[in-house]
């Protein structure tokens, strides 16, 4: 099974680029999605956090994926959240979202930080050719204080590991965390038994040229240890603040 993991940017760094990016990969089994937008036209206007993005992301990938069914859970409102993409052919078990942080609808007052809004954890259960497998794509909590620990994090990562204490089968976590690597809130994912495999493959940076702030963490691709893990690698392609991450596993 094929997996890539990225960060949109909201397809800010040119939806044409962004867009030959998943005509290049149709092959992927699987497309884990962040901050991806369905709607949004009317609220975007004078928004620093959103200058550029593409508000209809989701039907532009879509054209491209056809041979896939999309899944999109938002975070913010109902248009701006993330998004599961599942190669057609793959028996879909299970799907959906739980709240990590704070509780679906709970928008904060001042609306021009939807980034410190609630935060969802998505799902797909799938049968594969080795077995059922679940996949969780995850965007963590963006609080204006940097990537380390803060008590809402480390909330996330409690219910991220009471969700994943109920599946009985293997499991894959992906996603822009929002998390530097020494941090507690990581850890406690390490600790509950997941396997870090920006760690595990000396990764130094997850971010391309796009972001130009010091810290070069963010995103992170975490499996159970039933998971066999053929290769795993960091996409060079810059079409993104953020850089994909690929993931072949049974």
């Amino acid at each position: 099974m094929k997996l890539i993991s990225l960060n949109t940017w909201g397809g800010r760094a040119g939806k044409e680029k962004l867009l030959e990016f998943f005509s290049r990969h149709k092959d992927v089994d699987i497309f884990c999605l962040q901050e991806i937008w369905s709607g949004g036209e009317h609220e975007i206007q004078g928004f620093d956090w959103a200058e550029g993005a593409v508000t209809q992301i989701l039907t532009n990938i879509a054209e491209i994926l056809t041979d896939h069914k999309v899944f999109f859970y938002p975070h913010y409102k109902d248009f701006f959240g993330l998004s599961i993409f599942v190669r057609n052919g793959l028996k879909i078990i299970e799907e959906g979202d739980i709240f990590v942080y704070k509780d679906r609808g709970d928008v904060l007052a001042d609306s021009n930080k939807p980034a410190n809004s609630p935060r969802n954890l998505q799902y797909l259960t799938i049968e594969t050719p080795h077995g059922v497998r679940t996949i969780l794509n995850f965007h963590g909590l963006w609080n204006g204080g940097g990537k380390t620990d803060a008590p809402e994090r480390l909330i996330q990562s409690d219910n991220i590991t009471k969700f994943i204490k109920e599946l009985s089968n293997p499991h894959v976590l992906v996603g822009d965390f929002n998390l530097l690597p020494d941090t507690q809130s990581l850890k406690k994912l390490e600790d509950f038994g997941l396997r870090n495999l920006i760690k595990e493959h000396g990764i130094t940076s997850t971010r391309s040229s796009y972001y130009t702030k010091p810290a070069r963490f963010a995103d992170y691709t975490l499996v159970s240890k039933d998971i066999k893990v053929n290769e795993f690698k960091v996409l060079p392609d810059e079409v993104s603040d953020h850089l994909a991450m690929y993931l072949d596993f049974e």
